[in-house]
């Protein structure tokens, strides 16, 4: 039995959980292995697994989890560790890997706007579609900005309900 399952926990439950909670990753575009290797991390009790644990628990081959680390590391949601005294990998999901996803998405954002503001000036801010490029840029703007200050919200909520994270 993995960690992740635990001794006290009903194993198919833990692993009713995942699937269903993977399956609602993926339908909001997550690929499907990392949004499984995700789901599986988020439900363990540590937060970390290997890749063997991960394999096992999920019935996919080390090359499946590799695959799905790989792109949850680019997307922030997990980070890659080296177990002590061991050249093994272990993974760990976060408490606040939402917000570290958000935010890192500020970034993409930017670029964005930055391409935007290239098509308005490109194409004229008075033509169908300058203006169309216009209003995407508007609507990205004020998305940034809300985010940044629901983020300070989230912050302040996080430290009253959690204490210091």
């Amino acid at each position: 039995m993995t960690e992740s399952a635990g001794a006290d926990r009903d194993t198919e439950a833990v692993s009713a959980f995942v699937e269903s909670f993977a399956a609602q990753l993926v339908e909001a575009g997550m690929q499907r292995m990392a949004a499984r290797v995700f789901a599986a991390l988020l439900a363990s009790d540590k937060g970390v697994l290997t890749s063997a644990e991960l394999s096992e628990q999920l019935r996919i081959s080390p090359a499946a989890v590799s695959g799905a680390v790989r792109y949850l590391a680019q997307t922030h949601m997990v980070s890659r560790e080296r177990e002590p005294g061991s050249r093994r990998e272990r993974y760990r999901v976060h408490g606040d890997q939402w917000y570290e996803a958000l935010t890192n998405r500020e970034a993409v954002l930017k670029r964005w706007e930055t391409a935007l503001r290239e098509g308005v000036h490109s194409l004229g801010p008075d033509t169908p579609a300058g203006r169309r490029l216009a209003e995407t840029l508007a609507f990205f703007e004020f998305i940034e900005t809300e985010v940044a200050a629901m983020m300070e919200r989230w912050r302040e909520h996080r430290e009253k309900t959690f204490g210091q994270g």
